[in-house]
């Protein structure tokens, strides 16, 4: 009898232990659907010489958001940016919606609408892959902006080609009211060996009214990387920039870095912007940035660095800064 009644009980128990098993058993297997965004850049700067005075700590952006995916084809993505506006005297934030959009992608398409990254100079920028310490060179002489209200769309033929479309409102993620004329853009991406990468692109950007001069932006870029070191330069023209007819600007970047493991890299950037006729020769001139990155553990960098301006205007003095910067990403 006691023999029995042990036996039920042992049953009774594996019984109720089945379901907290099979359901351990399942967990690795569910796939994680949704994560969040949160992206962090400061800095610690000092300048020299003439700039001497301009020193402090600096919170140059905050990325916070969402992503889900709805299924294997569908994702989702709602991102705020903190940042600093031109319109603002001190140092105070102003939030904005960067990116508010869904993602489809089937084979080698991949359609992106709502508020979404732009096409014209992301491929530079995500192989440049400091953003937190400098942006990209058409971003940071603002040839245009990192996100636009838009619908694009790209096609992997294979390996060795790519290219992408965009049709966007034109005016950028914090202007994103309707006017008049949009921004129509085209890029062809040639990845020829492993590492090595050569992209076009070219886009318009129609005028708001018959007053102005629609703008024209044409990049070139080409850039090869592998586990140890990278190298990339690209090209830069626009024509009729802020709708002036006549106001053209162009410009070269050329940037290296070098990995020593996983921890430690070396890099470094040379830029040069030039307008034609020097109707922009107050802001013309060289950048030039040396520095070392120390990745600490997996979700902050740091990178101290050395930076020098030298202005093309006439009597315009030279100006150099140390900076510290840093990055914390999820």
């Amino acid at each position: 009898m006691k023999a029995r009644r042990l036996l039920m009980w042992g049953l009774l128990g594996c019984l109720s232990a089945a379901p907290v098993m099979a359901e351990t058993d399942e967990a690795p297997a569910r796939e994680k659907k949704g994560s969040a965004i949160i992206t962090i850049f400061s800095d610690f700067h000092t300048g020299f010489g003439n700039v001497n005075d301009d020193r402090g700590f600096d919170l140059d952006r905050a990325y916070i958001g969402y992503q889900y995916k709805l299924s294997e084809e569908l994702q989702i993505k709602a991102v705020m940016d903190f940042g600093q506006s031109d319109h603002v005297e001190d140092y105070q934030r102003i939030g904005y919606i960067k990116n508010a959009q869904i993602t489809w992608r089937r084979g080698g398409w991949t359609l992106n609408a709502g508020l979404v990254s732009t096409t014209q100079f992301k491929t530079q920028e995500d192989f440049w892959g400091k953003r937190y310490v400098m942006k990209s060179f058409q971003d940071e002489y603002k040839f245009g902006s990192s996100a636009d209200l838009a619908v694009s769309v790209a096609y992997k033929f294979n390996k060795y080609v790519s290219a992408d479309v965009i049709l966007a409102n034109g005016e950028g993620y914090k202007k994103v009211q309707v006017k008049d004329g949009l921004q129509y853009g085209a890029g062809v991406t040639l990845t020829p060996a492993e590492g090595f990468m050569v992209r076009a692109y070219g886009s318009y950007n129609e005028a708001p009214d018959n007053s102005l001069e629609g703008i024209t932006n044409l990049a070139a870029f080409v850039g090869y990387r592998n586990a140890s070191f990278s190298v990339g330069a690209e090209y830069n023209w626009q024509s009729n920039t802020k709708n002036v007819k006549g106001n053209d600007l162009s410009g070269v970047s050329a940037y290296a870095s070098v990995q020593f493991n996983k921890h430690v890299g070396l890099f470094g950037r040379w830029d040069y912007l030039d307008s034609k006729h020097d109707w922009n020769n107050a802001s013309d001139g060289m950048a030039g940035v040396l520095g070392a990155e120390f990745r600490l553990g997996k979700y902050i960098k740091l990178a101290p660095n050395f930076r020098i301006w030298s202005p093309r205007a006439d009597g315009a003095d030279k100006s150099g800064y140390f900076y510290l910067n840093a990055s914390f990403a999820i």
